[in-house]
């Protein structure tokens, strides 16, 4: 047994001891205006395996986590290689229901929690470890434990999404995900060891590998913000060095409506990407005129999560392209029967590449229906131009068919993005006796707007300007915020819940 110590026989996964040995002395992580070295995470790490081992956590067993982002993620994600457990952390805007379905899904060995989700946590009737408890964990000496065996197959995350019918589904990472997802986005975003970024989107999502968890494989620096405020964001991009910007289009959006936005140093920042959904134009011209480049983004949990890569001169030419696919990685555009399509054809994307998942846990139909034959089923749309440059155009799912002709939603909320008053919009597909599928938009009107100067007829003849008749959405409701996700997608489903509770 291991006596909680770095050895030159650590796993070849072991990232904490490595770095350790590598740089042990640089700064890894900033966590409430504290940075870690390398070293110290790996120490932490290790003192982490060994407690969870006295608490009968052994390989193959999760454990799982119900907090904001915390240093306690870090720890775990680190220590999965030294013990062999799995992180499946959960999403803390689920309500109690939801979590009691999540963890007799995957049915963790222990929860570990913090003071705000403390009634959740014990709701789940889970063994339970608070980050009070957590504290002295790492505060006290080493304990013994068996150095885990681990193959690039082993599952080291599973990270929840939502399947059918609401059903939730763990996609399951083995290591060789998260390697070659590190390796694709540190060569092919061209990410540097003095870089640094902040993670603002929650760390149960996949986003925690949209850049730190490459970063830490590439020895630069990390800033934790427990939750996403603007002004606290830009508080940290001036004061801790940040180069490099990931968050979804909401949150983009939030800090370009700051008052401090106007001012703020960003002189630092390489470039900001964005993930999760298609950002409006409005929002990445904000950026670009701060003289911060910005690109789309592309993935998706159960590929890695960074699928294409596009530099920051292309960006500017092509706003809408995601790019062509990462070093090691391949993209098919396809029909639905599998045929490749022809460039400018829209059809569904497939990924091959050693970053896919290796299945949904306990979920076998799901596993076959997303992959089939080495290819990943993403369920998006996309179209490439001549010069092999991809774009997302929606999901297959929320395209709907009006009067026999294709809408995509994707493309109507890039229409309404153009109208001054519009701050956020969704549209959706929903039933009509006559169409079988009308549109549907949601939108919310900024606030230096007063809503009664903005009518849905209004935003109708706008979008009867730049649109065909039948893309036009029969329906157009001013709300005064969208539902969102723990990530802050947009959740389209409740937006359908709604208007047919409206409609009875």
């Amino acid at each position: 047994m291991s006596l909680g110590v770095s050895s030159s026989t650590f796993s070849l996964y072991d990232l904490a001891a490595r770095r350790a040995a590598l740089t042990p002395h640089r700064k890894a992580v900033s966590f409430e205006r504290h940075w870690t070295t390398y070293a110290e995470l790996d120490e932490r790490a290790t003192k982490l395996a060994g407690r969870l081992f006295a608490a009968g956590v052994r390989q193959g067993d999760r454990v799982s986590i119900l907090a904001h982002n915390h240093l306690a993620h870090v720890d775990l994600i680190l220590g999965t290689a030294k013990l062999g457990f799995i992180y499946a952390p959960l999403n803390t805007r689920l309500s109690i229901e939801e979590q009691r379905k999540v963890a007799a899904y995957v049915q963790p060995k222990l929860l570990l929690f913090d003071h705000a989700h403390e009634e959740v946590a014990k709701a789940t009737g889970l063994p339970l470890v608070s980050l009070e408890t957590y504290a002295q964990w790492l505060r006290s000496d080493p304990l013994p434990y068996p150095e885990a065996h681990i193959t690039g197959e082993e599952t080291q995350m599973i990270l929840l999404t939502s399947g059918s019918a609401g059903r939730p589904r763990g996609v399951m990472q083995p290591y060789r995900q998260g390697f070659y997802n590190a390796v694709n986005t540190v060569l092919s975003w061209g990410l540097r060891e003095d870089d640094c970024a902040v993670q603002a989107t929650p760390c149960f999502h996949a986003g925690v590998n949209a850049l730190t968890v490459p970063l830490f494989h590439l020895g630069a620096r990390v800033v934790l913000q427990p939750t996403f405020e603007a002004g606290a964001y830009l508080d940290l991009l001036e004061n801790t060095g940040a180069t490099l910007m990931f968050m979804v289009p909401t949150m983009y959006r939030m800090l370009s409506e700051h008052p401090d936005f106007a001012n703020a140093c960003l002189g630092g920042v390489r470039w900001a990407i964005s993930g999760g959904a298609p950002c409006p134009a409005p929002v990445r011209e904000a950026f670009s005129e701060r003289g911060v480049p910005f690109k789309q983004g592309y993935g998706l949990t159960e590929a890695g999560v960074n699928c294409f890569a596009i530099g920051t001169d292309e960006a500017a030419a092509r706003p809408d392209s995601v790019g062509k696919p990462v070093l090691y990685s391949d993209a098919v555009i396809r029909d639905e029967a599998g045929r490749a399509v022809q460039a400018h054809e829209v059809g569904e994307l497939t990924l091959s590449g050693p970053h896919l998942f290796s299945g949904y846990y306990e979920r076998p139909e799901d596993t076959a229906e997303a992959l089939r034959d080495g290819w990943l089923w993403t369920g998006d749309l996309a179209v490439k131009d001549d010069e092999g440059f991809f774009s997302i155009v929606g999901r297959r799912k929320e395209m709907f068919i009006s009067g026999g002709e294709n809408v995509f939603p994707t493309e109507l909320e890039t229409a309404l993005y153009t109208h001054p008053a519009v701050a956020e919009c969704a549209v959706l597909g929903v039933p009509d006796a006559q169409w079988g599928e009308v549109g549907l938009a949601a939108v919310v009107i900024r606030e230096t707007v007063l809503k009664k100067e903005v009518s849905e007829d209004a935003l109708r003849a706008f979008l009867r300007e730049k649109l065909a008749g039948y893309k036009v959405p029969k329906y157009i409701r001013v709300v005064d915020a969208l539902p969102k996700s723990g990530a802050g997608k947009i959740l389209k489903t409740a937006l359908t819940r709604l208007h047919l509770e409206s409609s009875e």
